[in-house]
């Protein structure tokens, strides 16, 4: 169409360089306009001199729309695009692929590592194939396994310093309440009395093994007084009571010089205390007297009642409960003197046993009968 439009092919732009070139340039690629089907269109050629001797020369030369001829050009760029975008993708999802096998292992460490931080020393790490990986894991896992030994050794040792102490606690009680034949196991059965009260009450066991060392220990103060008072067959005199009266001061300045007593003293110290602010040493009122000192008051109240002494028969339960009652508000505190009540009622504490939940301390959970005395 576009040559048939001519009326010379030399008009054309490609033609008219062809014949300047003069076999100078022997091909060459010329963009121009061209006229045809009654419109302008921008053309792209190519031509290309083909000499034959003798001053005969040919021209090839081939022209094309500009617009058609660069299309192939898009085709190709969009094409390459489009394999690069692929390519590029591919490379996303292999390095997203190889981060996760790297990176995963690692989180899988850091995340054991907090939990032996907060005390799961049982916590281990699957070993993974990647050798590095492998390798930190099996550490990892080794010093897990030291530490969880070491920690169960000292888990031991603890344990056996515990039983260590709570059976020198128990051979000071057995000696103080030793010194009187009538008193004999009262230390022990105070110890159990209130543990059960303390489990009436919802106490932690933590608490309860506090309240029981230091309701065993609350007469250590005793040791110190004269025998001749403690061993008296008949009622003390007001004289006597007075002496009979310093040890809780006794007993807390005993205790009060070893560290590792701190935690018992208030039971030692207290347990002579009234909420109505009448008791000794310090005449504290409730508010002031710890729950620990309320609850060895009762239990050491419960057991004394209720034991046969020479100048004294121990009450029944029922008349002991009625007694302890009667001194809600003045002596004692309701809530403990309550809790006395509901377990002397479910049979867990009566008159020559006590019987402790199996979560309480650490001590036997069987039942308790006390030592009967003999006048």
């Amino acid at each position: 169409n576009l040559v048939s439009n001519q009326k010379s092919l030399t008009d054309l732009r490609i033609v008219q360089e062809w014949l300047e070139a003069n076999k100078q340039i022997q091909s060459a690629l010329v963009p121009f306009s061209a006229e045809y089907n009654g419109a302008k269109h921008d053309m792209i050629g190519a031509y290309s001199t083909v000499s034959f001797g003798n001053n005969l020369n040919f021209g090839v030369i081939t022209m094309q729309d500009e617009a058609k001829a660069l299309a192939s050009v898009g085709e190709m760029k969009t094409q390459t695009w489009m394999i690069s975008l692929a390519f590029a993708f591919i490379a996303l999802i292999i390095g997203f692929v190889l981060s996760r096998q790297l990176t995963s292992p690692l989180l899988k460490l850091a995340s054991a590592a907090e939990k032996i931080a907060d005390g799961d020393f049982s916590t281990r790490v699957e070993t993974q194939n990647i050798a590095e990986i492998g390798m930190l894991g099996k550490a990892f896992n080794l010093m897990s396994d030291n530490v969880e030994e070491h920690i169960a050794r000292l888990a031991k040792a603890a344990e056996e310093n515990r039983e260590l102490f709570v059976g020198t606690v128990k051979a000071l009680a057995a000696a103080i309440d030793g010194k009187d034949h009538y008193t004999r196991g009262h230390s022990e059965r105070v110890s159990r009395i209130s543990v059960a009260i303390g489990q009436r009450m919802g106490l932690p066991n933590e608490e309860l093994e506090t309240l029981r060392i230091s309701a065993l220990l609350h007469d250590v103060g005793k040791i110190a007084v004269d025998d001749a008072i403690l061993k008296k067959p008949a009622a003390l005199t007001n004289e006597e009571f007075e002496i009979m009266k310093t040890h809780p001061q006794r007993g807390y300045k005993i205790m009060s010089q070893i560290p590792a007593m701190k935690d018992f003293l208030p039971g030692i110290y207290m347990h002579h205390e009234m909420v109505n602010g009448k008791g000794y040493p310090q005449a504290l009122t409730d508010l002031e007297i710890p729950l620990q000192a309320k609850i060895i008051s009762v239990a050491d109240t419960f057991d004394a009642m209720t034991i046969d002494r020479p100048y004294q028969k121990g009450m029944i339960l029922p008349d002991a409960l009625d007694r302890i009652k009667s001194f809600v508000g003045t002596r004692y505190d309701g809530k403990v003197v309550q809790a006395l009540v509901e377990a002397c009622n479910d049979g867990q504490i009566g008159i020559g046993v006590v019987r402790l939940k199996s979560n309480a301390s650490k001590t036997p959970q069987n039942q308790i009968v006390r030592e009967k005395v003999v006048a």
